[in-house]
């Protein structure tokens, strides 16, 4: 799907956004991150999950964003069980090495296990339909005292690739003291599982579909950070989670860059393949 090589959003100031004005020095080195846009089909159409992130968090507060996070070094523990299209498949996808994929993969799994209690793994031809057995193993990995790889070992699971598909590669403003290098998953919400707001992380969760959200962005009533809204625009575009996940998707390592004009910060968008 083309889109535009540039946008321009108002964000007002101390809206989840702060910047490094007048600081010295280079840019914040980016973390490697992963989000997952979890699809599911609603009775009035495809919907997705979003989640109203806390205020005064480091990084979004206030936002209303997609399951993810940070890159846990262990992620990329070569002895996870996996299914699916294997890294190095991943890593022409997203750029990197075949190490860091396996993280992305796993992080993504983990992070929307976390965020969500929607679970991404089961054996090499079903998926968990029930996660309720594993409510103590996903504390556990909230507080980092197992890995995915461990937690997956001991219930006997297998981390499900198949089940996400590779969306869009963001990497946060240099002008920003946070920085991540994200790259988006899209995948439909498994069978027999439900997605909870039961994170700490969060103030409300919500299946919403991508109009809606994006008009409640547009009249005040939750904040939308660019990617968020432009992922939003394109999976607007669809009219079920499968074709949704169908589609042929080019990523493009895309760079926004921040103005500040009085009380408003411009974000303008640069796609880059650096």
């Amino acid at each position: 799907m083309d889109r535009p090589r540039e946008y321009v959003f108002d964000i007002p100031v101390g809206a989840g956004i702060a910047t490094r004005e007048n600081a010295d020095g280079p840019p914040a080195r980016p973390k490697d991150s992963a989000t997952v846009i979890l699809l599911r089909d609603g009775a009035d159409g495809l919907e997705v999950f979003l989640q109203h992130r806390v205020k005064g968090m480091p990084f979004a507060g206030g936002m209303t964003v997609f399951p993810g996070g940070g890159v846990d070094p262990r992620d990329a523990d070569a002895s996870v069980n996996w299914a699916g299209p294997p890294p190095s498949w991943w890593a022409g996808h997203f750029g990197g090495d075949d190490a860091l994929a396996r993280a992305l993969v796993c992080g993504a799994v983990r992070e929307t296990f976390e965020e969500s209690g929607v679970l991404l793994a089961g054996t090499e031809d079903q998926v968990v339909d029930d996660v309720s057995p594993y409510h103590d193993a996903r504390k556990a990995l909230e507080r980092r005292e197992i890995s995915l790889a461990g937690f997956l070992a001991d219930a006997g699971l297998t981390l499900r690739a198949d089940l996400l598909l590779p969306w869009a590669h963001w990497v946060t403003p240099v002008q920003e003291p946070r920085r991540y290098d994200t790259r988006f998953f899209a995948a439909k919400l498994p069978e027999g599982q439900r997605a909870d707001g039961a994170t700490s992380e969060a103030t409300g969760t919500a299946w919403q579909r991508p109009q809606d959200a994006i008009a409640d962005a547009r009249e005040g009533r939750r904040m939308l950070m660019p990617p968020t809204w432009l992922t939003l625009s394109e999976i607007d575009a669809f009219a079920t989670a499968d074709e949704a996940l169908s589609a042929s998707r080019e990523i493009v390592r895309t760079i926004p860059t921040l103005i500040r004009e009085g009380e408003q910060i411009r974000i303008v968008l640069d796609e880059s393949e650096e």
